[in-house]
């Protein structure tokens, strides 16, 4: 796996850029025949990639092309990675290449694995012909050779299960160390006289396997395999069945996890989105239910408007009405005394004429006297209609100002309430969006910390898992091994007690040779010596032969005990060591766990504090915004009531002026129709309306036309 497909089991992305670092791995696999850290724990070779340098090739005659090839493949920054374009322009893939490099590959496949079967051919043949050497060894160098055979091809297949070239090599070197063994222990513990002996027997067993391997039909029984190979086999297919559960069971940990951590974003994402709708409704019923309050204060202030106009119409007809009333009667009374006052100035010019006068200049007297009285009535009911018209229109412009006043007045007061009413809903406005706010960073602060508590329950889960895996693995080696040590010193003293007779099946042969010479010698002796002194010689000779015999015996018996003491110590020396290699390789994979689980611990609580420093940033940026809208909307408000009145003003001011340059045109004082309507405005409707009605009533015109007659 590449470094980043590993970290994808957390973060669930990754490149086609890994596929390049499989291409690497797969040149290293072809060139060296077994993939990197091929010996290591799978899981602990997960943390190895993760945390070191990639794999190089590791030795070999390779080309400076293929090196730079497999080095930019194992790039460990996927970026720097060259992309599949770029490799296929490389000088690896564009460097010119016999033709015949695959079919001599095919070639040499083909002969190794035909070694191969004749070698199990071989194996198998003396399988099939053990009663044969049942016949000369017996039941034990039966049962020895049997399964001293089998565990041979055991290892055999096993190692050809991985590549038919390795198991040659691998068994010939078994073969050749096992040989080199028996002969340096052989060697040791004869004579000189065995050394052509040991020789010649080597020679013998070479040459009639090399003539085995010739013989027809040795590829007849390359399919067949024994009960141990077979059992073997299965075992090593349990144990790869363990790990292979094992680290699919890490994998479906891993995928859980994830599936579970994306069911809770998706959850809370969700919640965050219905938490949304639900405040941008609550908001959006807000502004409604501002907007009509609003609108329902509009209509209200209209009605009080309009119900102030019809009101003031009223008020003015009224007006009208009671000061026509007045003036009504004050005209009857101002007739009914001019008709008096004439029928008095008539009775009194009769009483004044001389009795004496003429009729004629009398009567032109009198009516000369009538037709004045008759003009003066008439002037003086001019000036009384005249005065009427100009009180009535005076009254009805101070009547009309004061409440062209109340009126502005009364729209100041609407516009101050409208105004109040929009700081009102501006300050519930914000209000709402401030808990809105804080309810928002509560709901992420608890998100935040729900998804981070999984994620720390997740890593604890997996780093528990890995190191229980770990600890399994550790257990399963160290049992291995204990098995492996227990068989070797179960098979210890079978092996030994084969070389030990061979060694004494070597000393009988050279007993046996040695009697060939002596009788030979004897022979010799005998024949050139006088016969009265053959009994001595052939006593000497026979002293001679046992003494060597019985030398030849201990040094035998010294090669024997020596090859078990040396046997015995090599063997717990080689124990040792490998429980200690085992040992010392385990607690490394161990600590690279801890280190790694350290390490992605440490990536976790940084991503952690990280998540929560941009929230923080978020929230606090979320906050500042809203501030400024805030502001902003308090300043626009404040620039809105400014220009409202600023608008209400200067048309009420441009009202009163249309108003007052009205009054001129109609012939009155302006001023005084306004210090009129301003003395006017400190009483109600009906006082004003009674002041109006006695500022009407005339200052006796009849006594002034009485005058006016008599200073006629």
């Amino acid at each position: 796996m590449a470094p980043e497909v590993i970290l994808a089991m957390d973060e669930g992305q990754y490149e086609g850029n890994a596929d390049i670092w499989s291409l690497g791995i797969t040149c290293i696999e072809l060139a060296e025949r077994k993939p990197p850290l091929f010996n290591m724990n799978a899981m602990s070779a997960l943390y190895h990639i993760a945390q070191n340098d990639p794999p190089t090739l590791a030795g070999g005659d390779w080309s400076d092309e293929f090196r730079q090839f497999v080095d930019s493949c194992l790039s460990k920054s996927p970026c720097d990675r060259p992309s599949a374009s770029i490799l296929i322009k490389g000088p690896f893939i564009d460097k010119t290449r016999p033709p015949n490099v695959i079919l001599d590959l095919i070639l040499r496949t083909k002969d190794a694995v035909r070694e191969l079967d004749n070698l199990q051919y071989r194996r198998m043949k003396k399988i099939l012909m053990v009663d044969v050497i049942d016949g000369e060894n017996g039941p034990n160098g039966r049962s020895d050779v049997t399964e001293d055979d089998s565990s041979q091809d055991g290892d055999n297949v096993d190692s050809s299960k991985s590549s038919s070239i390795a198991s040659q090599q691998s068994s010939h070197s078994i073969s050749m160390s096992s040989k080199s063994s028996s002969q340096n222990s052989i060697h040791s513990a004869t004579n000189d006289d065995l050394v052509g002996f040991s020789s010649f027997s080597r020679e013998r067993s070479s040459s009639n396997a090399s003539n085995r391997s010739l013989e027809p039909g040795a590829n007849n029984f390359a399919t067949i395999r024994t009960t141990s190979i077979v059992t073997k086999q299965i075992k090593d297919h349990e144990v790869s069945n363990e790990l292979r559960e094992q680290f699919a069971g890490y994998k479906r940990l891993r995928k859980q996890h994830q599936k579970q951590l994306l069911s809770l974003k998706d959850k809370y994402k969700q919640e965050m989105e219905e938490h949304k709708q639900r405040l941008d409704k609550e908001y959006d019923n807000l502004k409604q239910q501002f907007s009509m309050e609003l609108e329902r204060l509009k209509k209200k202030q209209q009605q009080d408007l309009d119900k102030r106009q019809k009101t003031n119409q009223a008020m003015e007809k009224k007006l009208i009405r009671q000061i026509s009333a007045t003036q009504d009667t004050e005209r009857k009374t101002f007739g009914a005394m001019q008709k008096k006052e004439y029928k008095l100035n008539k009775e009194q010019m009769k009483r004044e004429i001389d009795s004496g006068t003429p009729k004629k200049e009398r009567e032109d007297t009198l009516k000369l006297h009538k037709d004045r009285l008759m003009s003066r009535q008439k002037e003086a009911e001019t000036r009384l209609e005249k005065q009427h018209k100009d009180s009535i229109e005076f009254e009805i412009r101070k009547f009309r100002r004061r409440k062209v006043v109340q009126y502005h007045t009364l729209e100041k007061d609407q516009i101050q309430e409208e105004l109040t009413k929009l700081q009102e809903q501006q300050e519930k406005e914000h209000s709402m969006l401030l808990r809105h706010h804080e309810s928002t960073q509560e709901l992420e602060y608890k998100q935040l910390l729900a998804i981070q508590n999984l994620r720390d329950e997740h890593l604890r889960k997996q780093h528990i898992t890995e190191r229980e895996n770990q600890k399994e693995y550790n257990s399963r080696e160290e049992s291995n091994l204990r098995k492996k040590h227990l068989m070797e010193h179960k098979q210890q003293p079978r092996s030994l007690k084969q070389k030990e007779v061979l060694i004494r099946k070597q000393f009988h042969e050279a007993v046996q040779t040695q009697r060939k010479q002596y009788r030979a010698l004897k022979d010799h002796i005998v024949q050139n010596t006088p016969k009265n002194e053959q009994k001595a010689v052939v006593k000497k000779l026979k002293e001679e032969q046992v003494r060597k015999l019985n030398i030849l015996g201990e040094q035998y018996e010294a090669s024997i005990a020596e090859m078990l003491q040396q046997q015995n110590m090599r063997l717990d020396d080689a124990q040792l060591t490998e429980a200690q290699e085992l040992k010392q390789r385990l607690q490394q994979e161990l600590e690279l766990l801890m280190a790694y689980q350290s390490k992605i611990k440490m990536q976790m609580e940084a991503q952690h504090h990280r998540e929560r420093k941009q929230l923080e940033e978020r929230v606090s940026l979320r906050r500042a915004l809203l501030e400024q809208k805030m502001d902003d909307d308090r300043t626009k408000l404040s620039s809105a009531k400014t220009e409202m009145v600023k608008a209400l003003n200067e048309r009420q001011v441009k009202e009163i002026e249309e108003f007052d340059e009205e009054t001129i045109s109609l012939g009155m004082n302006a001023m005084e129709v306004l210090e009129a309507s301003t003395m006017a405005q400190n009483y109600d409707d009906d006082v004003s309306l009674r002041g109006s009605m006695i500022s009407l009533t005339p200052s006796n015109s009849s006594s002034s036309f009485t005058s006016t007659s008599y200073r006629d």
